[in-house]
Parts: structure tokens; C-alpha cells; sequence
């Protein structure tokens, strides 16, 4: 059950094709800045397959390492009551806000997430680009094992939060009515999380939920149109590059830094800071 993401892939391509259908026969008047772009989109599905493939190997450590963890705690959570789910829905969506947060405010871990924020376009295949070095998640889950929720189950909430996170990159859904907007993440909350426009950045990191986002002060909406990528793009379609290049920058900057304290700041403050400006710059 834990591998339900698995079998949603097939869904997932029908509805980039059915997307892609719409942009090439109902064009609006913004369709030139978004859309389809044959490389763009190579390179999505690119970054997909490979972290699929990587994560066939990974989640069995993960698994391994969940499975510690729940057999050292004394703690128990039975699937059989359905407050268990309710608190397991929850608890995961919470893990995620603070997974996505700290992959946009710690350079280490953005150097795995820029992967996603990398396309200058917004569609369904922006969704699928994935990193290649998935080990930043693990962190934010153990709580949850640790709570006696079984591995199975933590394995199963981040599919079905993943699954509905697909259908949130795209440009072809509104805003939806008032109380959905205000409860969940929605395309529209999903595009001011994936805009470089200074006002957009650092916001919206809710997976399911977008409650999060309005408690801890990280929510804005949607406002001017959306820029879509990095603050600093790029320009390239090598999945290679896509995947490793602010690792190369990071290593980069780490041997040039004169002191270890600009080291460690260098790897745990946000993607923008240098010693000698300390502010933050995302995308």
C-alpha cells in the first residue's frame, strides 16, 4: 500500500496529456508565458523516472530505519481506529510544511528541492521533477514512527500527499471557492509558492493543508502574475546539471569560505546568504 504512488504514474500521464490538449487547442491570452516546452518537459519527466528509480533502492532504508524506530518505542497506534488516520493525516501534513520550509530556508537541503523550482514553465510535468537525492526527507518523518504509527503507514501518507500535490501544478485551475481556499492548498495557493517574484518567495509551503502556512505566518496569495523558476535561472535542460548543480555552487562556495563558521552558516542559512550580506534570497 505504501507504493500506491507507484500506481498512480499512469493517471499522472493522462492528465499531462489532457493538459497539454488544452493548452494546444483552448489557448488564452497568458498561454505564451506558460504551457508546454518539448525540452522543458523532457527534462521533467527526466528528473521523475530517475528519482523513482533511486527511490526504489532508498525506501528501503528508509523502511529499515522506520522500522527501528517503531520497535524501540512503547508506543502503539493501531490502524484499526479511525482516529488513528485522522491523527496520522494530520501529523504527516505537518511533517511536510516543515520538511518543504526548511528545504527553502537551509542551503543543504535547498540544494536537493531547487530540482523542483528549476522550470520556468508551470504545468503538470513541473510536478514530476524530482531530486535525485531524496535523503533530505527522512528527517521530519521519524517523529511519526516514533508516535507508534507503523512504517506502512507513514509510507502511505506521503504517497496520497503526493498524489494530491500533483494536481496542484497547474495554471489551468482558478481560484477555487472561498472555504476550500481557506482549508487547503490549491493550484492557486501552489503557483505564489513556485513564483520568483519578491513578494512570493519563502510562502506557501503546505503539502494538503494550507492551515499551516496562515499559523506560522508563511501564507500569501496570489496577487500579480506569477514569474515562474529560480531568482537566478539556469538555463539549461541537462538533467545532470539540473540535479547537481547547486551542490557544485555550494561545494564551491565551501572551499572558498575563509572560516568554518562561515561553513556552517553557508550550509544551514538560506540559499541567498553570504558573509558579507547575510540576507536571504530563495526562489
Amino acid at each position: 500500500m505504501a507504493e500506491v504512488l507507484y500506481y498512480a504514474i499512469p493517471f499522472f500521464v493522462l492528465l499531462l496529456v489532457v493538459e497539454w490538449l488544452s493548452f494546444r487547442f483552448a489557448r488564452d491570452d497568458h498561454d505564451e508565458l506558460v504551457g508546454y516546452d518539448l525540452a522543458d518537459t523532457r527534462t521533467s519527466l527526466t528528473m521523475g523516472l530517475g528519482n523513482v528509480a533511486i527511490n526504489v533502492v532508498w525506501k528501503v532504508a528508509v523502511v529499515t530505519i522506520y522500522a527501528a524506530l517503531y520497535e524501540l518505542t512503547p508506543l502503539r497506534l493501531s490502524p484499526d481506529h479511525w482516529w488513528v488516520w485522522v491523527a496520522l493525516f494530520f501529523a504527516d501534513d505537518l511533517a511536510y510544511y516543515w520538511f518543504h520550509r526548511v528545504s527553502h530556508e537551509s542551503r543543504v537541503f535547498w540544494a536537493s528541492h531547487v530540482v523542483h523550482h528549476s522550470s520556468q514553465h508551470y504545468n503538470l510535468s513541473t510536478a514530476l521533477r524530482q531530486t535525485w537525492v531524496p535523503m533530505t526527507y527522512l528527517p521530519f518523518w521519524l517523529p511519526l514512527a516514533l508516535l507508534g504509527f507503523p512504517p506502512w503507514m507513514i509510507l502511505l501518507a506521503q504517497s496520497w500527499s503526493l498524489i494530491y500535490q500533483f494536481g496542484l501544478h497547474t495554471e489551468r485551475i482558478g481560484r477555487l471557492p472561498a472555504p476550500i481556499e481557506l482549508v487547503f492548498n490549491t493550484p492557486s495557493h501552489h503557483r505564489v509558492h513556485h513564483g520568483s517574484n519578491q513578494v512570493y518567495l519563502d510562502r506557501n509551503y503546505g503539502g494538503i493543508l494550507i492551515i499551516w502556512d496562515r499559523l506560522f505566518g508563511t501564507f500569501v496569495g496570489e496577487g500579480e502574475r506569477v514569474r515562474y523558476g529560480l531568482t537566478k535561472n539556469i538555463e539549461t535542460h541537462n538533467p545532470v546539471q539540473v540535479a547537481f548543480h547547486e551542490y557544485a555552487a555550494l561545494w564551491r562556495d565551501l572551499r572558498a569560505a575563509p572560516t568554518w563558521r562561515v561553513r556552517w552558516n553557508l550550509l544551514l542559512r538560506g540559499p541567498g546568504w553570504r558573509p558579507d550580506e547575510p540576507v536571504r534570497e530563495n526562489a
